[in-house]
C-alpha cells in the first residue's frame, strides 16, 4: 500500500452527523429489514451491468448498521461496520459518488471492507432520496480498480437509484395493507393444517401382498368402494394419468434411495378436480435392503391448490400493476420538474400527486385489483377538499364499478381539478360551488359513463397563455383507455370538464 496513505478509524464528525439525523432515521426505519423483493434485484442486476463490476447493492444506512435491500455478488444481508462507503456517499450529497481505488483513498484505505476479506477497491454509488432523506445508495463494487466511469454510466446509475427510490416511496405506502395481508395468509395457512390434520387418512402397505390397510377415508379420498383393505394398483389406476408418471417417478426414487416419499395428484375422474397429498416412509426392508412395509397418510388438499392458483394469478395481476405503476411515477416525475418552477414548487405537486396515485392504489388494494366503486373513488379524491363545516361539493350518480386503469386515471383527473378548485377556482372562495355528477349513456355493448364537474361561484376565470402538467394530466390520464375521451375548458363563469368512459365491460 503507498505509504502516503494514513489510516483513519471510524468516520469523521460530518459524516458521521448525516448518518445519524434523526429526520432521516424516521424515514428510513420504516423501511429496515422488510422482505427480500425481485423488483429490486432487478435494479442492482441492471447497475452491475451498466458498470460491468460483480457487486452491486441497494443499501439501507442505519445509526449503527447497513442493511442489503438488494444484495448482488455478496453472501451478507448486513454490516455492522467497516464499510464506511454508502455512509461517505449520503454525506456527500444526491450526485454520484466514485472511488477508483480505494486503496490510495485516506477516507476508505484502512477499512475492513478494502483490507479485510471482500478486497473492495472500486465503489460507485448514489444516494436514494425518499421523503427528502438520503435513506441509503445504490451502489456498484469490484475487488479491482476501475476507470472513472463515463458520464453516461454515471446517469443511467443516477436514475437507476431514482427509480429504487421511487420504488421504496410506492411500496411503503402499501406497507400497513401488507402487514395486514400477512396476518391473515398466516390465519389461512394455520387454518388449512388444522384442516388437514382432521382428515388424515393413515395406512401402511404390504409390499409382498400389494396390500394396503388403511382408514376408510382413504377409499373415500380416491372415490373408490368404501373399505378398510385396498390394493395398491387399485389407487395408481384411481390417479389422474397427467400425474402418473410423476407419481411413479417419485415413488420409485424413494423406494431405492431415502426412505421418505411425498407426492401430489389429481384424483381421476372427479371435476373439478380433487387434489390428494401422500406423506409415506419406509418402515422395514429386507435382507437385501428391499422395502418390505410402508406407513404413510393421504389428505385433501385440493383448496390449498386452488388458494394457490388464485395466489399466482393475484401476483400476476399485481406484477403487471406494479410496472403500470413505476411508469405512471416516472411520467408523473418528469412531467412535473418539467413544469416546475422551483425544487418546492415540484415537491408539493409531486408529493400530491403520488397521495392521489397511492390512494387509488390502496383501494384497489384491499379489492384484489377487482376495481373500485365510482362513490367511493370520488370520497377518497375529490371530498377531502370540500369543507365538512360547510360543504360546497354537490356530488350525484348511481354507483358504477371501474376497472383498475380507469380508477388510477379518473382518480388523478379528480385530484387535478379539486387541487386546482382550491387554490385557483371556485372552492377558493365561501361563495363557489362545485357540482360533480355522472350517468351513463348509450346502448347495452356500448354504454359510457360521462362524468361532470362544473365549477360557478368562484373568482372570473380566464384562459391560461400557456396549458401546465395539471391541464396536460386532466387530459391524458385516461389515455390508456380505448375510446375515453376528456373535455376541460376554462369558462368564464368557473372551470368546465367531461369525461367519457367506456362501460361495456364493467358489471352493473
Amino acid at each position: 500500500m503507498d505509504s502516503r496513505v494514513r489510516k483513519t478509524p471510524g468516520l469523521p464528525a460530518d459524516v458521521l452527523g448525516a448518518v445519524k439525523a434523526q429526520d432521516r432515521l424516521a424515514v428510513l426505519h420504516g423501511l429496515l429489514d422488510t422482505a427480500p423483493d425481485p423488483d429490486f434485484d432487478r435494479i442492482t442486476a441492471l447497475a452491475a451491468t451498466v458498470l460491468q463490476a460483480p457487486i452491486a447493492l441497494i443499501t439501507l444506512v442505519d445509526a449503527e448498521r447497513q442493511w442489503f435491500k438488494s444484495s448482488l455478488g455478496l453472501d451478507e444481508t448486513e454490516t455492522t461496520a467497516g464499510m464506511p462507503f454508502s455512509a461517505h456517499a449520503i454525506a456527500a450529497g444526491d450526485e454520484p459518488m466514485v472511488v477508483t481505488d480505494a486503496t490510495l483513498d485516506p477516507r476508505f484505505a484502512a477499512s475492513p471492507a478494502v483490507s479485510g476479506k471482500h478486497r473492495i477497491q472500486f465503489y460507485a454509488g448514489v444516494p436514494m432520496v425518499v421523503a427528502g432523506a438520503r435513506i441509503g445508495t445504490l451502489c456498484v463494487l469490484d475487488r479491482k480498480p476501475h476507470a472513472f466511469p463515463s458520464a453516461d454510466q454515471l446517469g443511467q446509475l443516477k436514475a437507476l437509484a431514482e427509480l429504487a427510490a421511487s420504488l421504496f416511496t410506492l411500496k411503503d405506502a402499501t406497507r400497513s395493507g401488507a402487514i395486514a395481508k400477512e396476518a391473515l395468509a398466516q390465519e389461512e395457512k394455520r387454518r388449512a393444517i388444522a384442516l388437514d390434520a382432521a382428515s388424515l387418512a393413515s395406512w401402511a402397505w404390504d409390499i409382498r401382498t400389494d396390500i394396503i390397510e388403511c382408514d376408510v377415508l382413504l377409499s373415500e379420498l380416491f372415490d373408490l368402494p368404501r373399505s378398510n383393505r385396498l390394493k395398491a394398483r387399485d389407487i395408481l389406476a384411481a390417479i389422474d394419468p397427467r400425474d402418473v408418471y410423476q407419481t411413479e417417478t417419485r415413488f420409485r426414487d424413494a423406494l431405492t434411495g431415502s426412505d421418505d416419499y411425498f407426492g401430489e395428484y389429481r384424483v381421476k375422474g372427479i371435476y373439478p378436480p380433487r387434489w390428494i397429498a401422500t406423506r409415506g416412509r419406509v418402515i422395514e426392508r429386507d435382507s437385501d435392503g428391499k422395502p418390505t412395509l410402508i406407513f404413510g397418510v393421504n389428505y385433501d388438499i385440493t383448496e390449498r391448490k386452488l388458494g394457490d392458483e388464485r395466489q399466482r394469478l393475484l401476483l400476476r395481476e399485481l406484477n403487471h400493476r406494479v410496472k403500470n405503476t413505476l411508469a405512471t411515477v416516472q411520467a408523473l416525475a418528469t412531467q412535473t420538474v418539467r413544469h416546475a418552477r422551483q425544487p418546492s414548487e415540484f415537491l408539493e405537486a409531486f408529493g400530491a400527486r403520488l397521495q392521489a396515485l397511492g390512494a387509488a392504489h390502496n383501494l384497489l388494494s384491499d379489492r384484489e385489483w377487482r376495481g373500485i366503486g365510482i362513490h367511493e373513488l370520488v370520497q377518497i379524491e375529490a371530498k377531502p377538499f370540500d369543507s365538512a363545516a360547510q360543504p360546497r361539493m354537490t356530488i350525484t350518480g348511481e354507483d358504477l364499478l371501474l376497472t383498475p386503469d380507469q380508477a388510477v386515471g379518473l382518480g388523478l383527473i379528480l385530484h387535478e381539478l379539486a387541487s386546482n378548485a382550491l387554490q385557483y377556482g371556485s372552492l377558493s372562495v365561501a361563495t363557489g360551488r362545485v357540482e360533480l355528477g355522472w350517468k351513463t349513456q348509450g346502448r347495452k355493448g356500448a354504454r359510457h359513463l360521462v362524468l361532470t364537474w362544473r365549477e360557478t361561484g368562484g373568482p372570473q376565470v380566464e384562459p391560461p397563455d400557456r396549458h401546465g402538467f395539471g391541464s396536460i394530466l386532466i387530459r391524458r390520464s385516461l389515455a390508456k383507455v380505448i375510446s375515453s375521451a376528456v373535455k376541460h375548458e376554462f369558462r368564464p363563469e368557473g372551470v368546465f370538464a367531461e369525461i367519457s368512459i367506456p362501460l361495456e365491460d364493467l358489471p352493473k
